[in-house]
């Protein structure tokens, strides 16, 4: 694909980023995608390319916005550990203290810790739902207060795909009042000129860019039967069900667009996930503006989690709300990298030795749980420029 639209600009040193950009249509079936880094809080790399959707009739723009998913995760983490720098939130105080209906079923005693590490054993919801449910914030809620866990609490860890969303998501809104999402664009994406909402109005439909599937891979396992019809993981990704590659895709209705769903509804730029991360590892700010106070970071990327990961069955790392670089995610060489994937492949994190910030946002899916070669040859490109 030598004719691929490649736009944007590097600083002449990270030119090996552009070639690994576009060494991804060429090569790795990249239709369209984004990805932008930060270096000692300034950009360096802000490149866009390909096409807005399968047709590729329309190109994708700098302006473009894509659903990133899990990505999510690491803008909600942000959220929750503002709070805790400011005193508000206590990380080892009970769940219930702040949310008291959570006490139900023998969870009075379940520190906040065990939310933003996925180890509450909350990862899939008990109560059946229909799809639909998932866009009702308080019906979600209200499952989730109610039920038992998984397994007991604390001695495992199994990712919360999307209850993670709900959990902190709630934590957040009894303490300060405002919901996730609002919280995320008022506290931080409105003083930082981001581009990246947890929810989103009609007006924004123009510019989300369509999600194409990841191609049919007739040799990927069946997670469902590895883990069991009646396992927490298959619970996890199918209660409620969001639909898979041969059903209507959930994620282009404007019910998915507009809900709150912050571990998986993100719509972002690639350059605002390398800003907020670039920000981070910049000492916490960026253009003056704060972001995090370093002492609360370091204590966020402390290990909380580490090894087989119940609901997924591959090993998984986790600090506090981010997941930290290692077998299942590499985030370059160094030791305090620490950010969140999205499902088919887009990340957003930072490197806290490297001081860089690093986005890349894509609409072509791919099947790898780890390891996508289009986000690994952009993060080894780098590296290599430094």
């Amino acid at each position: 694909m030598t004719d691929t639209p490649i736009h944007g600009w590097t600083d002449p040193k990270f030119d090996g980023v552009r070639d690994a950009f576009a060494a991804n249509f060429a090569e790795n079936g990249e239709v369209g995608g984004a990805v932008s880094v930060y270096l000692n809080g300034e950009p360096v790399v802000d490149l866009w390319g390909g096409w807005y959707d399968a047709s590729q009739e329309r190109e994708w723009d700098r302006n473009t916005l894509v659903n990133v998913f899990s990505t999510t995760k690491g803008l909600a983490a942000f959220c929750a550990h503002r709070l805790a720098e400011q005193g508000r939130l206590d990380f080892d105080a009970p769940v219930a203290e702040y949310w008291p209906e959570f006490a139900a079923a023998g969870k009075q005693d379940m520190p906040v810790r065990w939310l933003l590490s996925h180890r509450a054993g909350m990862a899939a919801v008990r109560r059946p739902l229909v799809m639909e449910d998932m866009f009702n914030w308080d019906t979600m809620c209200e499952a989730l207060a109610e039920q038992e866990p998984w397994w007991t609490p604390g001695e495992q860890h199994g990712y919360h795909a999307l209850t993670y969303g709900w959990l902190v998501g709630e934590v957040v809104r009894r303490i300060d009042g405002r919901s996730l999402g609002t919280y995320w664009r008022e506290e931080f994406a409105s003083p930082l000129g981001l581009d990246a909402h947890i929810g989103t109005g009609p007006e924004f439909d123009g510019r989300i860019s369509t999600l194409i599937n990841a191609p049919a891979d007739p040799n990927a396992p069946n997670l469902v039967e590895l883990m069991g019809e009646d396992s927490v993981g298959a619970a996890a990704f199918s209660n409620p069900p969001i639909g898979g590659p041969d059903e209507d895709n959930i994620t282009g209705s404007r019910g998915w667009r507009g809900a709150e769903i912050p571990a998986a509804n993100g719509h972002a730029t690639a350059r605002s996930l390398a800003r907020v991360y670039g920000g981070a590892a910049n000492g916490g700010e960026i253009d003056g503006i704060h972001i995090i106070n370093p002492e609360t970071l370091d204590n966020a990327i402390v290990e909380q989690s580490n090894g087989p990961d119940t609901c997924l069955m591959i090993p998984t790392r986790f600090g506090l709300g981010f997941m930290l670089t290692g077998e299942f995610l590499p985030l370059g060489p160094n030791p305090r990298a620490f950010g969140h994937p999205g499902a088919g492949g887009s990340l957003g994190f930072g490197d806290l030795d490297a001081n860089i910030g690093f986005g890349y946002t894509m609409n072509q899916m791919q099947n790898n749980l780890s390891g996508d070669p289009r986000v690994q040859g952009l993060i080894n490109a780098v590296y290599a420029s430094l």
